[in-house]
């Protein structure tokens, strides 16, 4: 019985052991920096009508004022088929024309879990169905939009869902990952331009090898500073730059996944309550114009040389309606430097 009880802590020691050379390897030395940063931005029409603005006017001078050339659009269910079985794109299409016109890229998000909080968006109509009954309609939707977009060049990647694989966020049903597989063999099966796919996962919360199995590309968030319901106050990650590095060369290793960008960089404050909701204190405890400085040096640092900004409508926001376009400003340097190089 000795002997086993020896073997038996022997064994959890090397456990710990591992555990502890595992963390040293991710959270010391640098990572080789990227020559440059592509850098874009999310835009959620959704969000801007929350904030009582108009959108078009918001992204006609995201595209013409800041310059940017890399677009994250999302296709809200309960936009694209605000009633059963009756597809509107007028709003989608004018955003992606006016993103054609300037020569700029899109991402399309599409599915039921999406950027912005609820995350599952859901169209009045559909809530009283049955999960099943609303994946059948998800799919029919996402056939919908897969077929209405054939032969668009400004498109170059289909987001299928977002962060699907986490599960602690947003007011959805549990993950189902048979519909997940169902959702992307529909955009690789029906897709005649063989876009890209995309999946997500959360920086700092969630495996990124389920994602990375199944996509062409994977794309991370990176948060700073959170609101943590647990604690009720402001949280920041103690993780350096060379985290995401070593993690994205981890997960290249071990699949066959060769682009990792950034989908999703913090730009703007996270709290308990939204952002039209909050004063500019509350505001500045998880982002104001030195943190916003503090996490591009931050970015730089990673070695990715692609990343989407979140919260160019916050930005806007402040812009417009508080007028304070100091980051604003701060953000246009971002694509200035590119446009001039």
């Amino acid at each position: 019985m000795k002997f086993i009880f020896r073997i038996f802590i022997l064994f959890i020691l090397l456990i710990i052991l591992c555990l502890v050379g595992f963390l040293i390897y991710l959270f010391t030395g640098q990572a080789e920096p990227a020559d440059k940063i592509d850098f874009g931005i999310t835009f959620s029409q959704y969000f801007v009508e929350k904030m009582e603005l108009d959108w078009q006017k918001m992204y006609s001078t995201i595209l013409d004022d800041l310059n940017v050339k890399n677009l994250r659009l999302v296709a809200y269910w309960p936009k694209i088929e605000p009633k059963s079985g009756e597809y509107s794109f007028d709003d989608l299409d004018w955003q992606i024309s006016e993103a054609e016109k300037r020569n700029a890229q899109v991402i399309l998000v599409i599915g039921r879990k999406l950027p912005r909080w609820p995350e599952c968006h859901i169209p009045e109509w559909a809530r009283e169905l049955s999960e099943d009954e609303q994946q059948q309609r998800i799919l029919s939707m996402l056939a919908e939009i897969i077929k209405h977009y054939q032969g668009n060049k400004t498109i170059w990647a289909w987001q299928i869902e977002n962060e699907p694989f986490l599960k602690s966020f947003g007011e959805c049903p549990p993950l189902d990952k048979e519909f997940l597989d169902k959702e992307i063999a529909l955009a690789r099966e029906s897709d005649s331009d063989k876009r890209q796919i995309i999946l997500t996962a959360s920086g700092e919360l969630s495996s990124w090898i389920q994602p990375a199995i199944h996509a062409d590309v994977l794309g991370t968030t990176l948060y700073r500073i959170v609101w943590s319901d647990v604690l009720g106050k402001h949280f920041k990650y103690p993780i350096p730059p060379v985290f995401y590095y070593k993690r994205a060369n981890l997960v290249r290793l071990f699949t066959d996944i060769e682009r990792i960008i950034i989908v999703e960089l913090q730009a703007e404050p996270w709290s308990h309550r939204m952002i039209y909701e909050t004063d500019a204190e509350e505001q500045s405890k998880s982002m104001d114009l030195e943190k916003f400085k503090e996490m591009i040096k931050y970015t730089e640092q990673t070695g990715f040389d692609e990343a989407y900004l979140w919260g160019a409508e916050w930005w806007y926001w402040l812009k417009e309606k508080h007028n304070d376009d100091a980051i604003w400003q701060e953000a246009k340097k971002l694509w200035l430097i590119k446009s001039s190089s």
